[in-house]
């Protein structure tokens, strides 16, 4: 009898510690769905305070589509309408999120004048494993970069693909700063965007926002290979629990990341 309590307390403390450990290395964590955010599922479901125990690094949006999220460096950061970067309160809801602690297990270098395509090509080339996800940091000067931001969405929500035709567009010249996103693998087409989402932030912290385009005259690249992936989904009455997740959506994901 004596053995097994000696088990059972050894369970609870290991229990307590694993609930309180940071967030564990090479996990991504997602909030919802993009399917979701497709549909127009918009209400936070998730607080940013809660929303930085599972990482220091990812994307996402906030409640009512109200701006792009950056997490860079453990803080968070709200890239408004008008192209400005905020910092939220840690009450603030996310509809959607995606982070990660970031532990770097790759760099490579960028070619000069390098586009968005380019971007993706390179890694694509030098990346062996296309079936995990890749947390991607690429910090650089850029002599172009183009971004977008939406507003704050009002009841009924309109389907994202809608939303999206009023985005505020953003081109900034001779900037330096981070691209921040992730690739995910084809397999979750319906979960997350499948290949890249990237949002960026500049070393001013002033400016940032979706990254649409951009043109890099030097700059390199950090990759975080993550084999873990833990969601997170909406509970109780949620709008989350009303959708039709039977509908393919994958044409509005392209409307939505080539606008």
């Amino acid at each position: 009898m004596q053995h097994c309590r000696v088990h059972l307390i050894l369970i609870v403390v290991l229990a307590f510690l694993c609930g309180c450990a940071p967030a564990m290395r090479n996990t991504v964590t997602q909030v919802s769905t993009i399917d979701a955010l497709l549909a127009g599922a918009y209400d936070g479901c998730l607080t940013l305070d809660a929303l930085q125990d599972s990482g220091n690094f990812g994307i996402g949006t906030f409640d009512r589509l109200e701006g792009e999220m950056i997490v860079f460096d453990g803080r968070i950061y709200q890239a408004r309408v008008d192209g400005t970067l905020a910092t939220p309160p840690p009450s603030m809801t996310t509809p959607f999120a995606v982070v990660v602690s970031f532990e770097k297990d790759l760099s490579i270098a960028l070619p000069r004048n390098c586009d968005y395509t380019a971007f993706k090509a390179l890694l694509n080339r030098r990346i062996p494993n296309k079936n995990i996800f890749w947390a991607v940091k690429a910090h650089g000067c850029f002599a172009h970069m183009k971004v977008r931001s939406v507003p704050a969405q009002k009841k009924p929500y309109l389907p994202l693909a809608d939303v999206v035709k009023d985005q505020a567009v953003f081109h900034i010249d001779n900037v330096s700063g981070t691209l921040i996103g992730f690739y995910s693998p084809a397999y979750v087409k319906g979960i997350n965007v499948p290949g890249y989402h990237v949002h960026f932030i500049s070393d001013s912290r002033k400016v940032g926002g979706h990254v649409l385009d951009f043109v890099c005259t030097e700059g390199s690249v950090d990759i975080d290979m993550c084999h873990r992936f833990l969601m997170l989904l909406p509970e109780g009455m949620h709008e989350f629990g009303t959708l039709d997740f039977g509908i393919d959506r994958s044409a509005d994901l392209t409307t939505v990341e080539r606008q």
